[in-house]
């Protein structure tokens, strides 16, 4: 009996997966020590137990993320749980409030994304879009290179930045078969995709989660941002980075004007439409574009008719439903993950800020001297570094409470809004590496181009992105 279970533990050991098993322990392990020594290292006498607490679970999040010892959203789950455990012993009143993230109103707005986006993709809208307005740009690479980054930026907008470049190299992947598959043009659009749909996700709230966690973490302290207010600090410098990234590509990949493309692929592709359903499928793209410009309205004009963002997302969930537009197994596949991962996201930030950890570290900084812009700078970099390595969505919510404090000591008499709207905008300027976002990765795992390729994005972005997101969010903020 004893022979075979040590056998049984010997193969169960030697399975591929179980290296890979092993691998994830020995780092969650290591994660809870790291966490620990983080604790005690930085723990202050007065700090209370549930203080201490927070402050191990803040290194352990940021570890698990950082080596990925378990998925980004089952450290949001982590999150909420162990909250509520350590807060339930003390404080059950208010532990309750960390679960209350589930229903805040950004929560709410990623949801009714999630559900036109998945009308969209279901009703092939988004390639209906692709179809209609890619033969607009004519036969120049140049046209068809700004052409594919504008329409993959307003795709991610509202939808996911992976499903969008997913969908966007899949439709065009024909032309990489056309053309030879190193060619410039094609490694071009390898590279002007993926940064199109991370950029383009600065435009929203929605379209990208450190948006969100930005706003979420402004409406705990009292300061509220509209969906339109967004989109006035967030599609300008998105669309000057596209147009500034679509020029670097061009004079690196020396793509003439002169060379003519071909699209034939586009008319011999496979129609959407069975005949016997032709008019059903119509019927369900109007209802989605009615749906989709209805939310659009009231997500826009939020402040001027009173209707909160949460309510206005409940259009297109119980509209795309209850029209037939989407059933239960549609909702199944909505990227729920990405929801527990951002309310893990404010739980961690609103457990930071009402136990006044960095609020304490911020005041045994207080001798420092530093001027609101340097502060500014700092972060905005801080941010595009880490979320080269790490989840952005983490790396913003870490970085947006320590910044809120800071700016009690620092700043003087400045917005609140301004340093977590930098940083929400910085986050989505990291492409220096595949795995810096899954738009990069997507490119990436082509074969077409090499890992060093996407340098050039990581540098001109990286840089330019959270200059122009400090200038304009300024001046925004000073004439708005």
């Amino acid at each position: 009996m004893s022979d075979s279970i040590y056998t049984s533990l010997k193969n169960f050991t030697k399975h591929p997966i179980a290296e890979v098993r092993k691998s994830k322990v020995g780092l969650f392990i290591f994660s809870l020590l790291f966490g620990w020594a983080m604790m005690n290292w930085l723990s202050d006498p007065l700090f209370t137990q549930t203080q201490n607490y927070v402050l191990f679970l803040i290194f352990f999040a940021i570890s698990l993320w950082v080596t990925e010892a378990i998925p980004p959203f089952s450290v949001g789950i982590l999150i909420i749980g162990f909250l509520v455990l350590i807060m339930g012993r003390s404080d059950a009143e208010n532990a309750m409030q960390y679960l209350q993230t589930w229903s805040d109103s950004v929560i709410w707005l990623f949801l009714g994304g999630f559900f036109l986006a998945e009308a969209m993709k279901k009703t092939e809208l988004d390639i209906l879009l692709l179809k209609r307005m890619l033969p607009k740009f004519g036969k120049n690479p140049q046209n068809i290179l700004l052409g594919l980054m504008a329409l993959t930026a307003v795709m991610s907008m509202l939808m996911s930045n992976t499903a969008t470049t997913a969908m966007m190299i899949a439709t065009v992947s024909p032309l990489f078969v056309t053309l030879d598959k190193k060619a410039n043009i094609s490694r071009a659009l390898l590279l002007g995709i993926p940064a199109a749909a991370s950029i383009g996700g600065m435009a929203t709230i929605i379209g990208s989660a450190p948006n969100a966690i930005a706003v979420g973490a402004l409406e705990n302290i009292g300061y509220h941002i509209s969906f339109l207010e967004w989109m006035l600090m967030g599609t300008p410098v998105a669309v000057v980075l596209i147009l500034v990234f679509w020029r670097v590509l061009i004079k690196r990949y020396r793509i003439s004007a002169k060379e003519k493309l071909e699209f034939q692929f586009l008319q011999e592709a496979k129609e959407i439409e069975n005949p016997e359903d032709e008019k059903e499928h119509r019927t369900q793209k109007t209802i989605v574009l009615v749906i989709l410009a209805i939310t659009l309205f009231f997500w826009l004009t939020a402040k001027w008719f009173g209707m909160p963002i949460a309510a206005a997302s409940g259009i297109p969930i119980v509209g795309l439903t209850m029209l037939g537009v989407l059933d239960s197994d549609d909702v199944r596949k909505l990227p729920w993950d990405t929801l527990m991962l951002v309310a893990g996201g404010l739980a961690l930030g609103l457990a930071i800020e009402e136990q006044k950890i960095a609020t304490h570290f911020v005041n045994q900084l207080s001798h420092v001297h530093i001027s609101f812009m340097m502060l500014l700078i700092l972060f905005a970099f801080i941010t595009v570094v880490l979320s080269n390595f790490m989840s952005n969505t983490a790396a913003t919510t870490i970085l947006i409470p320590v910044g809120l404090s800071l700016l009690k000591v620092f700043s003087g008499d400045v917005s609140p809004a301004i340093l977590p709207l930098v940083i929400g905008l910085s986050a989505s300027c990291a492409l220096f590496l595949p795995v810096s976002t899954p738009p990069n990765a997507i490119a990436f795992s082509t074969g077409l181009i090499r890992q060093a390729e996407f340098r050039l994005g990581g540098i001109v972005v990286g840089l330019l992105g959270p200059a122009l997101s400090i200038i304009w969010v300024m001046v925004i903020m000073a004439v708005y």
